[in-house]
């Protein structure tokens, strides 16, 4: 883990990036009046039945096509990690305990609820930010 690398400046594809997931923040919530909350969708895929349920796949059918639509148009995804399978197993796990525990993940308290000045999602995001300062420090140091 000695091999710490950074990812290029990019900030046009930053801001089409960011500009996207906005924009699909704001039409969910006018169409359907709903959170885009990656973890929130993916269970009530899983859960939910009717148009509930279409929704939330066609949600997340957009998201895996979106990197397909990259990949065609603009080349390779760079994907880095100096971590293990195992570690990246345990990290997905842990954070599929912490948006459960949290009532929401980073898309639904960090980019849905700080847009909406929702109080606790400041503080979930803010929570999130910490413990990924804390656990950046922690790994690169170990």
């Amino acid at each position: 883990m000695e091999n710490w690398t950074t990812t290029p400046f990019e900030p046009l594809a930053g801001l089409a990036g960011g500009l996207l997931i906005g924009l699909s923040v704001v039409l969910l919530l006018y169409t359907l009046g709903r959170i885009a909350g990656i973890s929130g969708i993916a269970a009530g895929a899983m859960t939910q039945r009717g148009i509930e349920r279409y929704w939330r796949l066609a949600f997340l059918i957009g998201v895996v096509l979106s990197a397909v639509l990259y990949m065609v148009f603009v080349g390779d995804l760079q994907v880095q990690t100096q971590m293990s399978s195992g570690w990246l197993i345990v990290a997905g796990l842990l954070v599929g305990f912490g948006t459960r525990l949290g009532s929401g993940c980073t898309s639904g308290h960090g980019v849905a609820g700080l847009s909406r000045l929702s109080p606790r999602s400041i503080v979930a995001t803010l929570t999130f930010m910490a413990a990924a300062i804390v656990t950046t420090n922690i790994i690169r140091h170990l």
